[in-house]
């Protein structure tokens, strides 16, 4: 017998239940999240997510569909979330689809879970987006499919107003911060060790985090991206002029305030340039103060170290997103091949810790840096006021999902 589609499965489960059934039972939530694990940013819009719901919808039932668990990922979130179902199999994806209430498509750099939300659609399920990016391709593309969400919570103003140029409009387009802003998982003895190891003491030390241009996919997935010629010369252009700021921002923290500095990776492929790009080139009165990982760390570890930071500076914009989530003093420098996503520092009314890179210098972003660590309290008091904003358009975000299936 010839296997039943999604979409069929789905269409069969909603004429089938009892309304009185779906009144009876848990509110069923399908989280369509966790797009890859070589980035701590992208396992984090999940439990970034998750803890949402758990608050604000403590008696739903989630179900996550992922693109990618591996790594230990799925080990990380169940720590966390003992009672959250991940459907892997073909089977339990449909089951999922069927028998959930609302789909909901969670934090990310797009439309990535497009496919599975048009699925929801033709089935008949109540659906919406929480907190993504949007590229005017994909507006252009999924047009109808956005245009019938119960809500599209866009995590930056530019994706927003983008939206609404383009005629797609409603009340329920509205400013939705990245649920990463939400995450709170930790991995305390993995932190604990990680400083020991680099005579870190907490809450005195700054951690940078680099990026090149273009993330290298081709080199992440050999097997399947080939080499981009135009991005790899991109890469190689501005490599060093971008990472020579960043480093006048780590020698100015550490001549001015004196404490040491942590390098760390938010992406796999940036392991190495810790060292070559970083530490390696830093005035030899600066590297005795600055170490290095020579690993990649996931989300909950980095959650730790970042939380015991003083503060954080970095080009990646999620290990700041995990900074200001525990209350730390976090500055975005932002380069022009990233997306409209960093827009929502100016959105969550941290533009004085946002530089962007090709109008700034490197004493210009160290000047900021020094100026958080020569005045902790209140640079810590503005990351928590930023974080209460996020977690007020969050609150709306999930509150909307009840209000709209």
């Amino acid at each position: 017998m010839k296997r039943r589609s999604f979409l069929a499965t789905a269409l069969a489960a909603a004429s089938t239940l009892p309304l009185h059934a779906q009144e009876k039972r848990p509110m069923r939530i399908l989280l369509r999240s966790s797009w890859q694990t070589v980035n701590i940013g992208d396992i984090a819009h999940t439990p970034g997510m998750l803890a949402l719901l758990e608050k604000h919808l403590p008696h739903a039932e989630v179900t996550l569909w992922p693109s990618l668990v591996d790594r230990g990922v799925d080990k990380l979130l169940l720590a966390r979330f003992p009672k959250l179902r991940i459907a892997l199999s073909r089977d339990e994806k449909e089951n999922a689809l069927a028998g959930c209430d609302f789909f909901l498509h969670g934090s990310g750099p797009g439309m990535v879970g497009h496919k599975e939300a048009e699925l929801a659609r033709k089935a008949g399920k109540a659906y919406g987006f929480g907190g993504i990016t949007l590229s005017d391709d994909e507006i252009k593309q999924h047009r109808g499919l956005l245009a019938e969400a119960k809500f599209v919570f866009l995590r930056d103003s530019d994706s927003m107003l983008a939206l609404m140029a383009a005629g797609v409009r409603g009340s329920g387009i509205e400013f939705g911060p990245d649920a990463t802003f939400a995450i709170d998982l930790r991995d305390e003895a993995a932190a604990d060790a990680l400083l020991k190891q680099h005579g870190l003491e907490a809450g005195k030390f700054l951690c940078a985090v680099p990026r090149l241009r273009w993330t290298p996919y081709w080199e992440i997935h050999p097997g399947s991206r080939k080499p981009d010629p135009e991005k790899i010369r991109v890469n190689g252009e501005f490599a060093e002029k971008d990472h020579a700021k960043l480093r006048e921002a780590i020698t100015a923290w550490v001549r001015e305030t004196g404490m040491r500095v942590l390098l760390t990776p938010e992406m796999s492929y940036a392991v190495p340039l810790l060292k070559t790009l970083l530490h390696d080139k830093l005035p030899d009165d600066v590297k005795p103060k600055v170490g290095y990982l020579d690993r990649y760390l996931l989300t909950a570890e980095a959650c730790s170290v970042y939380a015991r930071a003083a503060a954080i500076v970095s080009m990646e914009q999620h290990s700041p997103i995990m900074g200001i989530a525990a209350g730390v003093p976090s500055v975005l420098v932002r380069q022009p091949t990233d997306t409209r996503k960093g827009r929502m520092w100016y959105d969550l009314g941290m533009e004085h810790w946002v530089f962007e890179i090709d109008e700034s210098t490197g004493k210009q972003i160290g000047e900021r840096v020094v100026a958080i660590g020569r005045d902790l309290p209140a640079a810590r008091l503005a990351a928590a006021k930023a974080r209460d904003r996020a977690k007020e358009r969050m609150a709306v975000m999930i509150e909307a999902i009840t209000g709209s299936s």
